[in-house]
């Protein structure tokens, strides 16, 4: 949690990112947008500019002595601290920089029981946790798409209702907790759930600039910073000023500004074109087009104020599956049609007949060269494109954990998760649980004699976490990309089923992993990831020839199962084998495969043809799992049986 570090880095000497720039001003302006999601590799300076923002926003004004930053114009009635009498005399204070870790606790973010209270006075009392410390400030989420479910969903619920509500060890809290959200993230470590994607106003990508002069004067002034970071600040303290200033007038000027119904036309006419889901989208844009005309001084919104909104509202919302890319930005001549379209009608009236039904048959004909499958008149060694995905029917290790229906993970309890209670250890004591046991003691103290400050604990006091999480699993591929698989029809298809199965993954956040076999060995074409769009970017670009060297294939699968069991040996791994039964080059696969048995298996039959070797088969029952032939992966069929990994989750 950061104030005002005088020497941080300068927002104002931040080269180039000027959609990140104006889209972090534009929410220190009009918070009502919703944040701010920023997508980029590493090393992009993602997190160096989102530290600057909190300098240039405009001080607060605060209850004196109050942990929940309550305005004394307006104090929460339910404040912990509370409650505040009317007509306080305020404090003021820098805006706050609450960052909120990976690996972060769930105290840490919602809040515990105070320990020094429980100590000293033997009470409970409560702690603030960084939703507090966000209130009325900046939460900064770095690797937001690495955060534990459970986390994600208390700041989902804070950030959609404005209120932290927390019930822990006996102590039941609520508390204002109204703050800007900044996320960063790196794509190729894995993307959001959908559900917290859509909460962030708007989306950014960042990459590094390829303009070599460009990149010269970021490293310039970074070795300077570092040498002097307070003469540094000094130098672009005019800047800084200059751009507190502006925001301070911003806000002054955004309740003034005027948003014309030919505008608004033009904002939901931009949403329907890009078939946005649900309202949100027309909302953010109408916020940020109004910011926008605010922060340059004007006194009511224009086109080109909609046409900048769209362009960071839009991207991340467009997104129809999870194959798009969020990270693409808008198709501008579609952007640039609707907005004409609707400057259109709002010049002439509506007209059923009228230029809009040109627009809908073009954007058809756009449409239909997409469904065409890229082979017309093409190399045949060219990567096939994959068939379109399709629901398939359940494939996964069986739960071990508790509960769940078919197609939903178990319940666990460990280590990790959500803390859901405490329990009296049934034996030796594994796991303190310090909030929980203090809660216990504190109220005997006073009938236990409790001397000064020292707190009296007895045995039956001493309480144990209890944790829950969801089972893991790792989906690895092992997909046959000889020449015995080649024919373009056919590897359409197999394709198509394996970006079917990706998406089955991606919707039960799996991982995934990808080994191709072809020519004389086997290859890791993806390494296990949480990212589906590497998956299916790579299996698009994959191609196909050569001999069929499919042990090969299942010896680097086991490498790779292997190495993962090391990272997590919770989670549990899923084998996909997908092959037409032939195997041209290297020793025996059956063998190879014996060597896998135990980890639960899915073999993809792809053979074909009036003769059949029954090789698949064969694999499978060496695997010991299941084999299906190619189109009945289908979700019409029944659930596939696949045998459980006998494996502690």
């Amino acid at each position: 949690m950061t104030g005002h570090p005088f020497t941080s880095y300068p927002f104002s000497a931040v080269v180039g990112h000027d959609d990140l720039k104006l889209a972090l001003l534009l929410n220190a302006v009009s918070p009502a947008i919703g944040g701010v999601l920023v997508r980029g590799e590493k090393g992009t300076a993602k997190s160096t500019v989102v530290r600057s923002l909190a300098a240039l926003l405009p001080e607060v004004t605060v209850v004196a002595g109050c942990r929940f930053s309550c305005d004394p114009a307006a104090p929460d009635p339910s404040c912990p601290d509370g409650p505040h009498e009317s007509g306080l005399s305020g404090q003021p204070r820098p805006a706050r920089l609450a960052e909120l870790p990976v690996g972060a606790s769930e105290d840490r973010v919602a809040g515990s029981l105070d320990l020094e209270r429980a100590l000293t006075e033997g009470v409970k009392a409560f702690e603030p946790g960084l939703l507090a410390a966000a209130h009325r400030g900046v939460l900064y989420v770095d690797e937001v798409n690495l955060l534990h479910d459970h986390l994600v969903d208390l700041l989902l619920d804070a950030a959609a209702m404005g209120v932290a509500h927390v019930e822990r060890e006996g102590v039941s809290v609520r508390h204002a907790a109204r703050f800007l959200l900044v996320g960063t993230m790196n794509p190729e470590e894995g993307e959001l759930r959908p559900q917290l994607l859509d909460r962030f106003g708007l989306a950014v990508e960042v990459r590094a600039s390829r303009d070599p002069d460009e990149r010269a004067e970021v490293v310039r002034r970074r070795l300077a910073f570092d040498a002097d970071p307070a003469g540094f600040a000094a130098a672009y303290a005019g800047g800084e000023r200059d751009l507190a200033r502006r925001i301070a007038a911003a806000r002054d000027r955004l309740p003034g500004v005027a948003l014309p119904d030919d505008a608004l036309r033009g904002i939901t006419a931009v949403c329907a074109a890009f078939d946005v889901e649900g309202m949100r989208a027309d909302l953010v844009m109408a916020r940020t087009a109004v910011a926008l005309a605010a922060w340059e001084g004007r006194a009511e919104v224009t086109s080109d104020d909609v046409r900048a909104a769209a362009r960071l509202a839009l991207p991340h919302r467009r997104r129809r599956d999870p194959f798009d890319d969020p990270g693409r930005g808008l198709d501008e001549e579609r952007l640039e049609q609707a907005l004409s379209e609707s400057a259109s009608e709002s010049d002439d009236g509506p007209d059923d007949d009228g230029p809009g039904g040109g627009g809908a048959s073009g954007g058809g004909s756009g449409s239909g060269s997409d469904d065409g499958d890229g082979s017309g008149g093409g190399a045949a060694s060219q990567p096939v494109q994959p068939g379109a995905p399709y629901r398939t029917r359940l494939l996964a290790p069986a739960a071990v954990g508790r509960g769940g229906p078919a197609g939903r993970r178990g319940r666990t309890t460990g280590e990790s998760g959500r803390t859901v209670g405490a329990r009296t250890p049934g034996g030796r004591l594994r796991r303190l649980d310090l909030p929980a046991t203090l809660a216990a003691a504190a109220p005997h103290q006073r009938e236990r004699g409790r001397a000064g400050s020292g707190l009296v604990l007895r045995r039956d006091d001493l309480r144990e976490a209890v944790r829950e999480g969801r089972e893991s699993n790792l989906v690895l591929f092992c997909v046959d990309a000889s020449g015995s698989m080649a024919a373009r029809a056919r590897m359409r298809a197999v394709k198509g089923a394996v970006l079917s199965l990706l998406l089955d993954a991606y919707q039960r956040r799996d991982k995934v992993g990808l080994v191709t076999f072809r020519g004389e060995d086997a290859t890791v074409a993806l390494p296990p990831t949480s990212s589906v769009e590497l998956a299916s970017g790579r299996l698009a670009r994959l191609a196909t020839g050569g001999r069929t060297p499919l042990a090969a294939g299942l010896r680097r699968a086991e490498r790779v199962l292997a190495a993962e069991r090391l990272r997590d040996p919770r989670r549990r791994a899923l084998l996909v084998v997908v092959t037409d039964g032939r195997h041209t080059s290297g020793p025996d696969p059956v063998d190879a495969a014996r060597r896998l048995a135990g980890v639960a298996s899915v073999v993809v039959d792809c053979e074909h043809g009036p003769v059949r070797l029954g090789l698949a088969g064969r694999l499978a029952a060496a695997l010991g799992g299941t084999a299906l032939r190619l189109q009945d992966l289908a979700a019409d069929h029944l659930a596939a049986v696949v045998r459980d990994v006998r494996r502690v989750a």
